[in-house]
């Protein structure tokens, strides 16, 4: 299947770089652009793109508030922020309001197409190791406990130990492979229990999962 893509960022020379570079590949298709974030939530409510390559710094609407709005209002988008460094605190900020993960701008034409396909196939932690750093290092700036909504409050106890392991083993950036092999169990079991975790705590995907378990300190920064 062909991965719809919409690319959002201020500056016409990254949008018109990232089309050219993600359209010779022939299993993802750009749908469009966007050059702030209003323009951003208009263009996934017209266009329903699979992925949506976010800038952060934008006018109008930032990434951050565009992302939290997409997230809101269509499940089905994923939305894979764009930034000049891998430790931005508007990052982190960007995973806390939906995004399911992060690249670098000077990634490679390969590293960008396979953040595309690795967001839209769910598997959220596009580079755990650096991804796993932001997340240490923008959790040791929040004060105090995450303020979660009210379907998640008292939920993680609802967990079981199995699950509650696999979620700290997610935050500590391990692939279902990974993390099967640690618990020798089958992957497929791995990928049930991920699903069960997610639904109990209300959480979107892995980078979700990641971000709560930092939050929770069922993991801890450092």
């Amino acid at each position: 299947m062909t991965i719809r893509v919409l690319i959002a960022d201020d500056q016409m020379m990254v949008r018109e770089g990232f089309s050219v570079l993600l359209g010779a590949m022939p299993d993802i298709e750009v749908v469009g652009e966007a050059v702030n974030g209003r323009d951003a939530v208009e263009r996934v409510r017209e266009l329903a793109p699979d992925v949506v390559l976010m800038d952060i710094r934008m006018p109008e609407m930032n990434g951050i508030e565009a992302t939290r709005e997409i997230v809101a209002a269509d499940g089905a988008a994923k939305v894979l922020v764009l930034t000049t460094f891998d430790l931005d605190e508007y990052v982190y900020q960007a995973l806390r309001a939906g995004a399911s993960g992060f690249l670098l701008k000077d990634a490679s034409a390969r590293q960008l197409a396979d953040g595309v396909r690795v967001v839209a196939a769910g598997e959220a932690l596009l580079a755990p190791s650096v991804t796993k750093r932001l997340i240490t290092e923008f959790s040791k700036l929040s004060e105090t406990p995450r303020l979660m909504p009210a379907a998640q409050q008292g939920s993680y106890g609802d967990l079981t130990e199995r699950e509650t392991e696999v979620l700290v083993l997610i935050a500590q950036g391990l692939s279902n492979g990974e993390i099967a092999e640690r618990l020798v169990v089958a992957e497929s079991t791995i990928k049930t229990h991920v699903s069960r975790v997610l639904v109990k705590l209300g959480l979107r995907d892995r980078t979700q999962a990641a971000v709560f378990a930092y939050e929770a300190r069922l993991v801890r920064p450092g």
